[in-house]
């Protein structure tokens, strides 16, 4: 299984930023030179310039050579390798020499590459790759200078940068400013002006809490002439609970959770309690380290907390098959797969899933390490079964106590029943010295309404347990003293006719436990001695067709595992956070960069090895790696460092200039704005309309969606029973997730299914989006509410228009916009005052009645301004 990304890694843009890269990074004059490397040295001429390895030639090697080429012994062709320097240096068997440092004339590479007969020139053509000249050039230019290799990049631990000397030290804010400003003096590029205080209160307050701000709010922060407004905007922002809802939405899509559990069935799973600690710990601010170390082996600390528990559902969220005549152990299997798979990928932005068949094409890891790896998770009780076990069971604070009230009166009544005095001895010998299936055949009688036909039926009512049963039949005197005390209780619990009050109570204490169900959720549990599973290497991945035993080990690349511990998940926890990992600290910071700026600076986020992009500002993601690490791994105050450095603040607007330099906004002279997340444009649309419910936490809930009749295979229907009350208006973290049937109006917005870790969400722009925001019922509810906002508001029928423009965008319209908005509201106006039924029908279904002497005109004709206004341009993107 391989984690969900947004779109393909390398594509044919993607080919042209690397040729762009190292244009930019050499020069033109050095890269479109046709003579070799000691032409370029000649006396006289300027020297060449120094080639960045990493950023310039390994891209080269990676997306043209390394299929070929790699560590993958059963796909290596010519026995030869790129990726290893003294590989590369080899002679092969004709004597030739792939890379001759020194001399490009005498490199058959360079041959290889350059020469026109088509049945020789590399790439070949089949794979339809073709080397640019600045490629060629480059490739030349390397080879004469040495051809000197370096460590991936990302491989090698974080150093943090000192800061960069500016000409112009009035505009950075914070240390961000300082570099993202030396590579604009570099490209002679200026930054944006600031945003007006509108824009700015929307956009961090839909990045921090995915919710648009009061017009209140508006309207006191930009009033406020203090010069810290803003900063204490921010962490007001940050205290607000629904800081958490907001971006549990990014690691929830990053654990693939979801309320089902896959595969054709796809049954319902109780697994919410999972989303609800990400949600806590998100607004507690816990250190990140903390946050991952209880999600991969919370239950594996000393004396483990029901919240560590919970936290190791992360790896519960693994997809389960249930259908009839599947294998568990193949299934298990998988699950398995797709936690190594995920591990790696969420905290190293490593892509192991090559591995698990064979030696990885691109990236140091042998199959061998790969199953190194999944030993390390190999050793945990679930195993793919319908009933989730182990399980942690989850009581409510009033469970707790009425549970506690109940057992502790249990207990009174159980100490009551198993007294040996001498009185209840005597009891006893005086019922032994009866026949005892006679007493209980007066007990059962007395609680059955019809005569009972044997002593068998007797004793079945009676319900003795056959221990019970046992101790009656034989003599008095052969009981010991425990077998004697034994059936007391038993008599005394239910049979003694003085004790029948207490026995009543008993029994109703009992149905009141069994009466009190708790929440579960499945949970890690490690297996224990001779339990614990061996693992082999998969060949091919298949998990019947075994091969080596391998022990629990990491990549060699990597640092190694924690010494003095076992290498068990609890240490594979430990070895992700600790200060020698080179990649989660960067792999993180990168990750909530591209929450906050639309992109990352490694673009893809989802892959930091030698397939991926390069960063395009390196020594800014060093620095925001080692200050989150130095921080305490504390997320809070890495995005504000964020949202208040001055890139963060300027404008959006973009030139014609800044369009042809750099359309894809890499360099950051302007302000990020981009389309707003499937759950923030829900949210956003039910919150501006005054329906949108504070609720928090608890089982998922289900709004309106369009009725299919689909069933899912072998499993149920993909329909559901609408949620009632406010209920159906909680925001959309809170809304059931289903995997063959995620909820409509979210998928179409790019919300993954969640089969999988989901790394990076794409953004696309569909005329499905618009379909679902102009005709959905919950958008059209939205606009049915925020229409009777509108209508109820003070002043004339332009100061209700104002304030609905304004509950959507933050800022009043301008003069053009507002006029249109009045003259539409007034022709609709005029239309439904012909048409009372249909004025009806559009101001109240599905939203419900309209105030009593409602003006049901006048409501219609707002309603079809809210529609408008929830579906502006403006009012979808983060601005």
């Amino acid at each position: 299984m391989n984690c969900a990304i947004g779109y393909p890694r390398w594509t044919p843009r993607a080919f042209a930023v690397t040729v762009r890269q190292a244009v930019r990074f050499l020069g033109v004059a050095a890269l479109l030179t046709t003579g070799n490397s000691s032409e370029a040295g000649e006396p006289g001429s300027a020297p060449p310039p120094d080639i960045d390895f990493n950023r310039v030639i390994r891209p080269i090697l990676s997306e043209n050579c390394y299929k070929c080429h790699s560590p993958d012994d059963g796909a290596r062709k010519s026995s030869l390798r790129f990726d290893l320097r003294t590989e590369a240096l080899k002679p092969a068997k004709s004597g030739r020499i792939a890379i001759a440092p020194g001399a490009p004339e005498k490199s058959e590479l360079v041959s290889r590459i350059t020469t026109s007969d088509p049945e020789k020139r590399m790439p070949p053509k089949s794979t339809g790759k073709k080397l640019a000249a600045a490629q060629i050039a480059a490739l030349r230019l390397w080879i004469g200078k040495g051809a000197v290799y370096a460590p991936h990049w990302a491989y090698v631990r974080p150093v943090r940068p000192a800061l960069p000397k500016l000409r112009d030290e009035n505009w950075p804010h914070n240390e961000i400013d300082r570099f993202i400003l030396s590579r604009l003096e570099r490209e002679r590029l200026q930054p944006s002006a600031p945003a007006d205080r509108y824009t700015l209160i929307r956009r961090v307050s839909l990045d921090l809490t995915g919710l648009p701000p009061t017009p209140a709010e508006v309207d006191a922060f930009v009033k406020d002439p203090n010069p810290a407004a803003y900063e204490r905007l921010v962490d007001h922002l940050l205290q607000q609970e629904t800081f958490g809802e907001h971006w549990a939405r990014m690691w929830l899509d990053l654990a693939r959770y979801a309320d089902s559990a896959g595969y054709a069935d796809d049954p319902p799973r109780n697994i919410w309690a999972f989303r609800d600690y990400v949600i806590r710990s998100l607004n507690a601010n816990k250190p990140f380290n903390r946050f991952t170390i209880e999600q991969l082996a919370g239950d594996l600390f000393p004396d483990p907390t029901d919240e560590d528990r919970v936290a190791t559902a992360f790896h519960r969220n693994t997809m389960t098959n249930n259908e009839g005549g599947t294998d568990d152990e193949e299934f298990r299997n998988a699950a398995v797969v797709d936690r190594v798979n995920t591990t790696m990928a969420v905290w190293m932005g490593t892509s192991m899933a090559c591995a698990q068949c064979h030696h990885h094409k691109y990236d140091p890891f042998s199959q061998q390490e790969y199953f190194r790896l999944f030993a390390i998770l190999n050793n945990t009780q679930d195993a793919d079964r319908s009933d989730e076990m182990p399980i942690k069971k989850l009581y409510t604070p009033a469970q707790k106590e009425q549970l506690a009230r109940a057992q502790a009166e249990s207990w009174q009544l159980e100490q009551n029943f198993g007294l040996l005095t001498p009185e209840s001895l005597a009891q006893l010998r005086d019922w032994e010295a009866e026949f005892p299936l006679a007493l209980l055949w007066q007990y059962a009688l007395e609680r059955v309404s019809r005569p009972l036909t044997s002593a068998e039926e007797t004793a079945q009512y009676a319900n003795p347990p056959p221990a019970i049963l046992e101790l009656i039949q034989q003599p008095s005197p052969v009981l010991t003293d425990d077998q004697q005390a034994i059936l007391s209780t038993w008599y005394r619990s239910h049979v003694a006719p003085e004790l029948r009050p207490q026995q009543d109570r008993y029994a109703q204490l009992q149905s009141e436990i069994d009466a009190i169900k708790p929440n579960t959720v499945p949970v890690m549990r490690d297996l224990e001695g001779e339990k614990r599973r061996k693992t082999h290497v998969q060949l091919r991945g298949n998990f019947l067709a075994l091969g080596e035993e391998v022990t629990e080990a990491v990549p060699a690349i990597f640092h190694p595992l924690p010494g003095g511990t076992p290498p068990n998940r609890l240490a594979l926890a430990y070895w992700l956070v600790d200060e020698n990992n080179p990649l989660t600290g960067r792999v993180t910071a990168n990750r909530f960069w591209e929450q906050i700026f639309g992109i990352g600076i490694v673009r893809t986020s989802e892959d930091f090895g030698s397939q991926g992009d390069l960063p395009t500002h390196p020594e800014l993601l060093d620095w925001l790696a080692s200050e989150f690490v130095s921080s305490g791994w504390n997320v809070k105050a890495l995005l504000k460092l964020m949202v208040t450095s001055a890139t963060y603040c300027q404008s959006s607007r973009v030139t014609p200039e800044l369009l042809e330099r750099d359309p894809d906004n890499l360099l950051l002279a302007r302000g990020p704005r981009f389309r707003m997340t499937a759950e923030e444009v829900r949210d956003q649309a039910l919150f501006v309309s005054g329906l949108l419910s504070g609720k928090m936490f608890g089982p998922p809930v289900r709004p309106p969606q369009p009725s299919s009749g689909l069933t899912a295979a072998f499993g149920g229907s993909l329909d559901w029973k609408t949620s009632e009350g406010e209920d159906r208006y909680r925001r959309a973290v809170y809304v059931e997730w289903r995997r063959t049937n995620p909820y409509p109006s979210l998928s179409t917005f790019d919300a993954p299914n969640r089969e999988v870790c989901a790394l990076r969400r794409p953004r696309s722009n569909t005329p499905l989006q618009a379909l679902v925001t102009l005709n959905d019922p919950v958008y059209i509810e939205a606009a049915q509410a925020l229409g009777r906002r509108m209508e109820q508001a003070s002043g004339s029928s332009a100061d209700k228009a104002i304030f609905g423009f304004r509950l959507c965008l933050a800022h009043a319209p301008r003069e053009r916009e507002l006029t249109r908005l009045l003259e539409f509201y007034k022709a609709a106006r005029s239309e439904y005052e012909g048409q009372p039924e249909k004025a009806e029908h559009l101001a109240t279904d599905p939203l419900g009645p309209a105030p009593e002497g409602a003006d049901l005109p006048a409501l219609a004709a707002w309603t079809t301004v809210g529609n408008v206004l929830l579906n502006l341009d403006e009012t979808l993107m983060r601005p």
